[in-house]
């Protein structure tokens, strides 16, 4: 990790900037989190106000699939702890070199705690609403800590091993065993080994009327390998013996093969994000590298950099734009301010009040960037 990095006062899971050669990690981690600080009810605002068959599919590519299935917004997620994977290593790669294991531990656990903190913050604690253990925050942070651990402990061909029995144990685990109360094994909604754990253990703050969360005990496993699978990307992006051609091609090569493996072990084992399924594990990494090797190529090998820059932005302080986002008085202003600005933009307004939020970030997000301030949970 940079040691300029280091000296700033502040908790640390994402490298920001990673690298000025690894702009691309930054670029595409903005990316990715640059349709959830508002993006998306912009999108929706649009369909709303100007309905066609256009805007119904692209508002539809923001929705997640009701059960079975992938859209553009089930990517998200997966491909986010994808790039915690891949940090993990530039972060944990010089620790035999630079310091001892207790300290690293010591490290990691004040990750873990600090991102599960922002989680209570984040999701309203300080207002009154009961604590969660389980949500998008929450995951990040046990697959942070899992992964880290991992890495630390185990070659590359024991992460490639417990990385394969993370896969091949749940799916055993759904195919072959029968949840309890049914008398023959089910991926279906509310009747799998996933929902039913969650239905028993859930507390107040994460329980849901269906009975189950998205982000459930069972289905952080296949999470973990996500993370994992990142890990491997890290590893390569490493090694100093390969030139950026080849990375490129195994990025490349490696998301293509990832998603004909994962659609097609998918016509027994559905892609289902709302469980986290190995075959969606597969799928989302092969979309989440083919997405890394496009930008490696035209961020890191073209030096094609300024279209970027606005992600950059976000990339650097993506938790922060993330909790910002998703704190934003949204009622405000979609409701009473969109009212007063009907007088001056009209049948418009909602489009305009909904852009408001995701504006507001970046400004914020750009102006952090200059002035190199970087929370980095």
């Amino acid at each position: 990790m940079d040691a300029a990095y280091d000296r700033i006062p502040v908790v640390a899971l994402e490298v920001a900037p990673t690298s000025t050669r690894m702009l691309s990690l930054d670029a595409l981690r903005g990316f990715d989190m640059f349709w959830i600080i508002g993006v998306d009810q912009l999108i929706f605002s649009i369909k709303k106000t100007f309905p066609s068959r256009f805007t119904e599919v692209l508002a539809g590519q923001f929705e997640h699939a009701t059960w079975e299935g992938f859209r553009f917004y089930d990517l998200i997620f997966p491909l986010f702890v994808f790039l915690v994977g891949i940090t993990t290593v530039f972060s944990l790669s010089k620790v035999p070199e630079t310091g001892s294991k207790a300290a690293v531990y010591k490290r990691i656990a004040r990750r873990f705690l600090l991102l599960y903190l922002l989680a209570f913050v984040h999701d309203g604690v300080l207002w009154g609403e009961n604590i969660r253990m389980l949500g998008v925050l929450q995951r990040i942070a046990w697959c942070y800590l899992f992964t880290s651990l991992i890495y630390l402990h185990l070659r590359l061909r024991g992460l490639i091993i417990v990385f394969a029995a993370i896969l091949i144990g749940y799916w055993a685990l759904m195919t072959f065993v029968p949840p309890p109360g049914e008398a023959t094994p089910t991926f279906a909604m509310h009747k799998n080994w996933s929902n039913r754990i969650d239905s028993k253990l859930l507390l107040p703050g994460d329980w849901e009327p269906r009975g189950w969360r998205n982000e459930g005990y069972l289905s952080t496993l296949p999470a973990i390998a996500t993370c994992i699978l990142g890990t491997f990307t890290g590893v390569m992006l490493r090694a100093k013996h390969l030139s950026d051609v080849q990375k490129f091609r195994y990025m490349a090569m490696g998301g293509a093969v990832l998603l004909i493996v994962g659609y097609s072990w998918g016509l027994q084992f559905p892609v289902i994000k709302r469980i986290w399924t190995s075959t969606y594990v597969l799928v989302a990494g092969g979309y989440s590298l083919l997405l890394l090797a496009s930008f490696y190529y035209i961020i890191d090998m073209r030096r094609w950099r300024k279209w970027a820059t606005p992600f950059l932005w976000i990339g650097a302080n993506a938790i922060v734009a993330y909790v910002l986002a998703s704190i934003a008085p949204w009622s405000w202003f979609t409701g009473p301010f969109a009212s007063w600005l009907a007088a001056y933009c009209g049948g418009a307004s909602n489009v305009v009040a909904a852009a408001v939020i995701p504006c507001l970030v970046i400004l914020l997000m750009y102006v952090m960037y200059r002035k190199h301030w970087y929370l980095r949970v």
